[in-house]
């Protein structure tokens, strides 16, 4: 239906390709042995692994000790490249060490390109700090100094950084669309130029906003030094590990849906359980994660399902039915209905429960009202988008939009990768997960806006897509499609806002850990769906970059695209 749209739902032309990925000739035992795989699985790696490794921390250690500017540059590439699990004391010392330098010393020697760069970690790091660091590269009027704008490093770094402007910041703001705006006329101007890439892969797709490259350095930094090769190299390691792991899971995955019957049982049930696999794979990159991204697809997948069964299969009053008994948690309740809604209420009570029974075990606390109340939430918005559908009628845009949150499925998800995960839980934090926290709604807002804004760009440019556009045209009848869509991207851009600054907040009882599974997330989003029209989705290029490594994705025919 119109309203009804998973914000986990790619778009249907995407699906059929991914089952190519599964194309390959061996099992997923023999897929962990790989003749080119020289790190097992289980991160005792082998002695050539553990030199790299070794060497690369050295070179880390030293180069923060020798110039703090360096220290910085290679935390972030190795940041980018998705292999900080391998440094987290390392940079948590050289982090440290820069915000409490930052404090008690202003450095008027720094250059534009150097600020931008501390600000960015520090803020991504969870440290507050304050934007008037960047004031010395302002005239007396307020503006970016003249001077600066032959300084395309820095203005590159300046846009990254205002990415992680929360609300007030109206400077950081001026000076990142400044630098966005000078950075486009420039690629305008130039055809062959060394810093070409990283600039546009800057523009098109900023660091906070985005998942790390794992394994694309081409990207990392204006100039190749020693350190990036070292890390290149340790970054090839990885991705045997990474991609013979990830691999392994699909495969788990997809065994445990063959398993389930569900395909067999229900024809219009999806069976994409790759499309799946990858939010999970997307919010819990972490090597460590291995069982928790498994986990956490089952749930994604039923999400699919049932947003199926209300976008449609089900009237009004069987869905209303179905509803009270996932609220009430009641099997007899679905004695009265259909039988495919029988049997997916038996997945989804068996699943929850066994997910509630493993979390008991593993952490000792029972998370199962929590989590009923969650798919409770989830399916009052499913059906109450279903009513709007069939009755034809157009809400308000901020009741779409207050419900549409919910719809995503976002909370529901989070919460199942919050007990999972199994870090900061208590009364507390449990309490503030039976809400919906800033920290959740904000990146839900996010992944309905963006889902929004691209289905308007798939339809036929009216905007009349049964989404938030066409609530807020109905409400605004003078207002063009154009000036709607800028609307909704404000919207987007206040949302990124506020969770940087739940990120910053550290009142936030929630752990780190989950804040990152939130922002990345949040992350994922630009991979799934481009709301520019001249940007081109990057799936594709992500999904071969986390399974080539160990060269899974050589079966692939070549004729065929993993995503299109």
């Amino acid at each position: 239906m119109a309203f009804a749209h998973s914000i986990f739902a790619l778009a249907n032309h995407t699906a059929n390709k991914y089952s190519a990925i599964l194309a390959v000739k061996h099992n997923p035992e023999q897929s962990c042995h790989s003749k080119t795989q020289l790190v097992t699985i289980n991160g005792k790696g082998s002695e050539a692994h553990a030199q790299v490794l070794e060497k690369a921390k050295r070179e880390l250690v030293s180069k923060a000790r020798q110039n703090v500017n360096q220290g910085l540059s290679m935390v972030d590439s190795i940041q980018r490249l998705g292999i900080e699990h391998h440094f987290e004391e390392e940079i948590e010392a050289i982090l440290k060490r820069a915000h409490l330098t930052r404090v008690h010393r202003n450095d008027d020697c720094q250059e534009l390109s150097q600020v931008a760069l501390l600000f960015r970690l520090l803020r991504q790091e969870g440290y507050y700090i304050h934007p008037d660091m960047f004031d010395k590269f302002r005239d007396h009027e307020g503006n970016l100094k003249q001077a600066l704008f032959d300084d395309i490093q820095g203005l590159t770094g300046l846009f990254e950084a205002s990415q992680l402007s929360i609300e007030g910041e109206e400077y950081l703001d001026q000076a990142g669309e400044l630098s966005r705006r000078y950075l486009n006329v420039w690629l305008s101007s130039v055809h062959d130029h060394p810093h070409l890439e990283v600039v546009t892969h800057s523009l098109r797709s900023p660091i906070h906003k985005s998942l790390s490259l794992r394994f694309m350095p081409k990207f990392l930094q204006f100039e190749k030094t020693k350190w990036t090769n070292s890390l290149e190299e340790l970054s090839k390691f990885d991705s045997e590990i990474i991609g013979s792991l990830h691999l392994k899971e699909i495969f788990e995955v997809s065994k445990w849906w063959k398993e389930l019957g569900l395909a067999k049982d229900l024809k219009f049930a999806r069976d994409e359980p790759i499309k799946w696999y990858m939010w999970a794979m997307a919010c819990l990159p972490d090597p460590q994660f291995s069982e928790e991204r498994i986990e956490l697809t089952k749930p994604l997948s039923l999400v699919y399902l049932i947003d199926d069964i209300f976008d449609f299969c089900g009237n009004i009053d069987e869905l209303t039915v179905f509803t009270d008994a996932v609220k009430r948690w009641d099997m007899e309740a679905m004695e009265q209905l259909p039988d495919y809604m029988k049997v997916c209420f038996k997945a989804l009570y068996d699943l929850v429960n066994e997910f509630a029974f493993k979390t008991q075990l593993k952490l000792g606390w029972n998370p199962l009202n929590t989590l009923i109340k969650s798919w409770g939430r989830l399916l009052s918005a499913f059906l109450e988008e279903a009513k709007w559908f069939a009755s034809g009628e157009i809400p308000k845009a901020d009741e779409y939009l207050k419900n549409g949150i919910v719809s995503t499925g976002v909370h529901m998800i989070l919460v199942h990768s919050f007990f999972f995960m199994g870090q900061g839980i208590t009364d507390e934090t449990v309490t503030l997960m039976d809400e919906f926290p800033s920290l959740i709604s904000s990146t839900a807002t996010i992944l309905r806006l963006c889902d929004d804004l691209e289905g308007d760009n798939e339809d036929d440019g009216d905007g009349m897509d049964g989404s938030y556009l066409k609530c807020y045209m109905k409400e605004h009848p003078g207002v063009s499609i154009e000036q709607t869509r800028e609307h909704v991207r404000k919207l987007i851009s206040d949302a990124w806002k506020r969770l940087n600054q739940e990120c910053l907040n550290k009142a936030n009882p929630l752990p780190s850990s989950f804040t990152k599974v939130c922002l990345n997330a949040a992350r994922m989003v630009p991979l799934m769906y481009s709301h520019d029209t001249n940007t081109p989705s990057q799936l594709e290029d992500y999904v071969k970059s986390l399974l080539s490594g160990g060269g899974y994705m050589q079966s692939v025919p070549k004729d065929q695209n993993v995503v299109s």
